[in-house]
């Protein structure tokens, strides 16, 4: 006889219960789904049934005020479609869609541009239908009146998921939550904003003179967690260090931020008011996030940290956060100014910006260089992971700031903000560039004498071919001066090594001058630019000194005098003077311990 089968597992099912698995256990919306006081009694409920109005309508899923999500079991999903359909669904109740009576299909439309253009930033996920170029960034309701009288455009409409039926529907029960649903995302935004800090090698310090919770600065910052959406996640980020021999030992009047570190100093003897502190909290989290300190480049620091000041003063006045302190640096004639247009300005008048005071005095910048080791305390972990929480931060917290309608945000800040969410531009395409600056290629020319390919087709018209001059007085070429030290890592000699040959061969480059350095410098003479990468014999190994290998492609009578050079260390290096064209190659979260002169270069 033969054995019963069992049921056959629904694949659709299984897709959807770890889609719906990966979005429970999200630290975003883990306030969204229970009862903070209960954490066994869930919120939002899942209904997956054939029979439901979102199944009739052909859409994907539709959410209820009060947290229930009806879902088409028929639709055959990916992980990545059904985590962003259920990910749609829990913004629409975080951003308070569906706090009041549920709106015509114009309205729900714009709401759903809105929860997209979130989702954007928050990459969870992929949509069902492939998303516009660009999202609108008007408000929910702007959009909402210009549709109702031109109609909703197709590509909007294809962003809804509930099919025939709107998205977003009345309430099935009238049970009153404790907290609201925007609060409850507010609560889930903190909490994962801390999660990132956390992976990044944040260390938490329990001191015994740590800030009182319920100090005037700790006050101050809870208030961007609770009332403002731009600044909440990195608030949460930041440790406040109000100790009076830290401040005194730094010289820090007022207040201090470390990136590195995501610490913020601030001066306990200060006597500002808590409306002032806001300001003052924002100010520093603000040059953290948007990496002011890395992007000094060549720049004077100190100047380059004023006209940092004064970017950073106007947006927070013309955005209304907090009191400026008296005193801080503020022109309102800078307006819309970058930070580098500002600083080409003040640079005209070095003497009298040097008596300009920051927050932390004058003469001293307000951003600290994460490299002390008197304080006592651990260093953050992985500088990328860092980055990424700045980058995040600042563009999830714009996102729910503008769909929370919460009040002005500064153009020039949104613009940074935009920027920050765009990738970089790969460190090999820089490199390329400055190849193409300083090793350029051999020109091609043309010549009667080598007929070109076509004179075949038309004999009778006479056709010059290109070729590749066989003789030069002087064929390209350049130095590289590698650090061999023991802190250095194959990996990075490697990836570099072999987008240097990569180049090199493109440009019609013969050999390159290679210096090995670490105490002391070994030359290679010219090497090949194939075996650059590849059967090059690395010595060394011992301390790190390479001015010595600079100094010797500097003097060597066989090196051109207008060559360049490309430096490839880790940072743990001495200071250099280069007086010909050059560039570094760094691994990424390395830091030049001199301010260089030539173009840097980060390895990824």
């Amino acid at each position: 006889m033969a054995r019963p089968r069992g049921k056959r597992p629904d694949p659709r099912a299984e897709i959807f219960d770890q889609a719906w698995s990966g979005v429970v256990h999200h630290r975003l919306f883990s306030a969204l789904m229970y009862d903070p006081t209960n954490n066994d009694l869930p919120v939002v409920h899942v209904r997956r049934h054939e029979e439901n109005a979102v199944t009739r309508a052909r859409g994907w899923a539709r959410v209820h005020a009060d947290g229930l999500i009806e879902v088409n079991p028929l639709r055959p999903g990916t992980l990545d479609e059904w985590t962003w359909v259920l990910t749609h669904c829990l913004l629409h109740l975080g951003f308070g869609h569906l706090d009041r009576p549920v709106p015509d299909r114009f309205h729900a439309t714009a709401c759903c541009v809105v929860v997209a253009r979130f989702q954007q930033a928050l990459r969870l996920g992929e949509p069902p239908a492939p998303l516009p170029a660009v999202l609108p960034s008007a408000p929910e309701e702007a959009l909402a009146e210009r549709w109702r009288d031109i109609g909703v455009p197709e590509e909007w409409a294809a962003l809804a998921i509930g099919g025939a039926e709107p998205d977003l529907a009345p309430p099935t029960k009238a049970e009153a939550l404790p907290l609201s649903w925007g609060d409850r995302l507010s609560i889930g935004l903190s909490a994962a904003a801390t999660d990132a800090v956390e992976q990044a090698g944040q260390l938490r310090h329990d001191r015994a003179d740590a800030p009182d919770p319920n100090s005037r600065w700790e006050r101050a910052r809870r208030w961007f967690v609770s009332s403002y959406p731009l600044m909440a996640a990195l608030a949460t980020g930041f440790t406040i260090v109000a100790d009076l021999d830290v401040t005194r030992s730094l010289g820090i009047t007022v207040a201090a931020v470390d990136a590195q570190r995501a610490e913020i100093y601030v001066n306990p003897l200060c006597g500002l008011s808590e409306a002032e502190l806001r300001f003052v909290l924002a100010h520093e989290m603000l040059h953290a996030a948007l990496r002011h300190q890395d992007r000094t480049g060549g720049r004077d620091a100190y100047l380059w940290n004023v006209a940092a000041d004064y970017v950073i003063n106007g947006w927070l006045v013309e955005m209304g956060v907090g009191e400026m302190p008296e005193g801080l640096l503020y022109d309102p004639a800078l307006k819309g100014l970058s930070t580098e247009a500002v600083y080409d300005l003040i640079a005209r008048d070095l003497r009298r910006m040097r008596r300009l005071s920051t927050l932390r005095g004058r003469g001293a910048g307000d951003m600290l260089d994460g490299r002390r080791e008197d304080l006592g305390r651990g260093r953050v972990g992985d500088p990328v992971d860092l980055d990424e929480f700045y980058r995040r931060a600042l563009v999830l917290g714009l996102e729910h700031h503008r769909a929370q309608g919460r009040g002005l945000v500064a153009a020039g800040l949104e613009a940074e903000i935009r920027v920050l969410d765009h990738p970089p531009i790969p460190w090999e395409a820089d490199l390329a560039k400055w190849f193409d600056a300083h090793v350029p290629a051999v020109a091609k020319r043309r010549s009667y004498a080598r007929p070109s390919r076509r004179q075949a087709s038309t004999p009778h018209i006479p056709r010059p071919g290109w070729y590749l001059p066989e003789e030069l007085d002087r064929k390209v070429t350049f130095g590289v001066v590698l650090d061999t030290s023991g802190s250095m890592g194959a990996q990075l000699m490697g990836k570099a090594l072999g987008a240097i040959a990569s180049f090199s061969r493109a440009r019609d480059v013969p050999a390159a001058r290679v210096v090995y350095c670490d105490a002391v410098a070994y030359d290679a003479g010219y090497v090949p630019v194939e075996e650059i990468a590849g059967r090059v014999r690395v010595r060394g190994r011992g301390g790190t000194q390479l001015q010595p290998a600079v100094t010797l492609l500097e003097r060597a009578a066989d090196f051109p005098a207008d060559g360049p050079i490309l430096v490839i260390t880790d940072g743990e290096c001495d200071v250099l003077r280069i007086r010909r064209p050059h560039a570094y190659l760094v691994p990424r979260g390395a830091r030049l311990p001199f301010t260089p002169r030539g173009p840097v270069f980060t390895v990824r």
